[in-house]
């Protein structure tokens, strides 16, 4: 009995072993294997969305969706793990909705929808993609709309400069994009939120827009990317209210807008490092600026910039002071790893 009792027990760890390594083998095959998008019906399926429902929830490996060129008119909805969406071409792969936030506010509690692009899930890779909210653009005056959530006059004044959000975060962490176009005329166009775990990285990238276009909460790093202001009060924003440590970092980047634009502001705890960045001549004499606010601001004015240059000439409140930064770090020791410290490496 002892020894029949021995057999049992060492074939079902065995077969257990198998279950496994198929069960293994399986998945990663199933991620190696690119589901294929095309708009005119030559791939896996005809809309990104179609193929994103298609993946299981999560996956130890990442499954990539490859998106031939085309415009997508889609409202994408991530809520899934470990997703690269790669297009094929950035200029040529187009996922365009017109969204107007305070329209989507008047019939929903909260966010989730209000983009072209909304994410839920972890460790998403973007690339080579253009994700547009064009509602802006479209818009040649301001409607008045009835709007049942607002508790005062039930109506609401949608305008061109209001906010649109090509993508909006949830409580995602962990975002790569890398040679993508985020494109909006108006407010809060890349708007990646998770004060308390949010990494963000963006390489290469085009992002345009209104007020605070690009609005990051927790950690953020830009390199290479080009900030185009088409209206609004400032181009960039942040919030690292949860954490001292949390901060928003461009490298070799560059500003340019219409005549006047602002570089930045915030309204709560913030850290901003420019390195290495340009700006157009037409951008306005003003600091990244604290707006008047009733949150505590609790560790000051964090505004940092190392080697950035304006076309026609510097202005006195961008020379380098980057010393006076906490640890007074290097302009050569900033880079991705340096901002997400061993929470992430995005270029694994």
């Amino acid at each position: 009995m002892r020894q029949l009792s021995f057999i049992v027990a060492a074939c079902f760890t065995t077969l257990m072993s198998i279950l496994l390594l198929t069960s293994a083998q399986a998945q990663k095959s199933n991620a190696s294997r690119r589901i294929i998008v095309d708009i005119n019906g030559k791939g896996d399926f005809k809309s990104v969305q179609g193929a994103i429902n298609s993946l299981a929830d999560s996956s130890n490996v990442p499954r990539t969706i490859f998106i031939r060129k085309g415009i997508y008119n889609e409202k994408i909805y991530i809520q899934k793990h470990n997703i690269i969406l790669a297009g094929e071409d950035r200029e040529g792969t187009i996922i365009t909705q017109a969204i107007a936030r305070d329209e989507w506010r008047c019939l929903h509690n909260d966010d989730w929808g209000v983009a072209t692009l909304n994410i839920d899930g972890n460790d998403i890779t973007l690339q080579n993609l253009t994700i547009t909210n064009s509602y802006g653009f479209k818009l040649s005056k301001d409607v008045l709309i009835s709007c049942p959530l607002d508790t005062v006059t039930r109506q609401k004044t949608i305008t061109k400069s209001g906010h649109q959000m090509a993508m909006r975060t949830m409580n995602a962490t962990r975002l790569k994009a890398i040679n993508c176009h985020f494109s909006a005329f108006g407010g809060d166009t890349v708007s990646p939120w998770n004060v308390e775990n949010g990494l963000f990285y963006f390489k290469d990238c085009i992002m345009e827009g209104g007020v605070d276009f690009y609005c990051p909460r927790g950690w953020a790093y830009a390199e290479n990317c080009r900030f185009i202001s088409h209206s609004g009060s400032a181009a960039i924003w942040h919030d690292g209210s949860k954490f001292e440590d949390s901060k928003t970092v461009l490298m070799g980047c560059s500003f340019e807008g219409f005549d006047g634009f602002n570089l930045g502001r915030y309204h709560r705890d913030a850290q901003f490092y420019l390195i290495n960045c340009t700006f157009a001549a037409n951008m306005s004499d003003k600091n990244i600026y604290r707006v008047a606010t009733s949150n505590t601001i609790q560790w000051g004015d964090r505004i940092y910039y190392f080697n950035c240059h304006k076309t026609g000439g510097d202005y006195a409140w961008h020379r380098d002071n980057l010393k006076t930064a906490a640890g007074s770090p290097g302009a050569k020791q900033i880079n991705a790893r340096w901002v997400f410290k061993e929470k992430w490496n995005p270029l694994q």
